[in-house]
């Protein structure tokens, strides 16, 4: 709650944004709207981690926020707490058609904002990854966030105005070993998202991508047992690189004083969301800025086998 209290604060507006790093958040400017007609926003992904945390703080910020999970029990948390708390699959089309009526139904048909963020990562070699587990990893990842997406992008044309952000990763701009499913389905969502926004362009809905590196989540930990669930280690030629890596996984992944909490991610969600001229890209964390930075200045060669090192 102390760091929930001390986030609120980035709603200040000031000048050059560009200038400041992400460990403060970029700087916005508040879009008025009556105060009798709170913003309406869809946040996915809620049990815990990034999703979690930036509901309810978009939630004691003002806004009225549609919270989506999975599980009953975490969907039960997300009401104790006040946050409207809806079940979401992105694997389930009908779930994600049903969150949709659902919610137009509460709002009289308006929507403010979409902030997709559920996801998970499979990891795996390439070589071992079963054909079902990389569909399934795109199901969660990229064709369900395209399918609310869609739904929701007529009823912002018809209203003149809204705001999409994907919640992306470093690794949509620079790969990593074993990470082969998630990069790909990152790299696909970058692309769609790109050509989204400049179709959209002039249509007063506006598009972003935050790409976060290091966050403080159980992210890592969960990716674990999609390796157990997914991949035959025993018998790939990589049975010692996963055992080592399942237990970094289980660890909580690399400790690094370059991992930043969650709200970080939400000083640029709130940018995002609020400044009249968001920026199509966000990158959040220090490794994030230098990957973009190094992909572009970096030789290819050179740059490939950086990573390569470092997984």
């Amino acid at each position: 709650m102390r760091r929930l209290q001390r986030v609120l604060r980035y709603g200040k507006p000031a000048i050059a944004p560009s200038t400041r790093d992400a460990r403060e958040g970029p700087v916005h400017q508040t879009i008025s709207t009556p105060e009798a007609i709170p913003r309406t926003i869809i946040v996915t992904g809620c049990s815990s981690g990034i999703g979690a945390f930036c509901a309810r703080a978009l939630k004691e910020a003002g806004w009225r926020v549609f919270a989506t999970a999975r599980k009953p029990e975490d969907l039960e948390t997300l009401r104790r707490d006040g946050l409207e708390a809806y079940y979401l699959d992105y694997r389930e089309p009908e779930s994600i058609e049903a969150l949709v009526e659902a919610v137009l139904t509460e709002t009289g048909g308006r929507l403010d904002a979409l902030y997709n963020n559920g996801a998970y990562a499979q990891p795996g070699a390439v070589e071992d990854l079963p054909v079902d587990a990389l569909r399934e990893q795109f199901e969660a990842n990229f064709f369900g966030w395209h399918d609310l997406t869609r739904r929701i992008i007529p009823v912002m044309r018809g209203q003149g105005h809204g705001r999409i952000v994907h919640c992306s990763s470093i690794l949509g701009l620079v790969p990593m070993k074993w990470r082969g499913a998630y990069v790909a389905s990152k790299f696909a969502l970058e692309g769609l998202t790109l050509v989204e926004r400049m179709e959209l362009e002039g249509s007063g809905v506006h598009v972003s991508l935050i790409e976060p590196g290091p966050i403080e989540s159980r992210f890592t930990y969960n990716a674990a047992q999609w390796v157990e669930k997914n991949i035959d280690t025993a018998n790939s030629v990589h049975h010692a690189d996963y055992e080592r890596q399942l237990a970094k996984l289980k660890s909580g992944g690399t400790k690094s004083k370059s991992k930043l909490g969650p709200e970080a991610v939400y000083a640029v969600l709130r940018d995002a969301l609020e400044n009249p001229r968001p920026r199509p890209h966000y990158l959040v964390t220090r490794p994030a800025k230098f990957g973009a930075l190094a992909r572009r200045l970096m030789p290819a060669r050179m740059f490939y086998r950086m990573l390569a090192d470092q997984s």
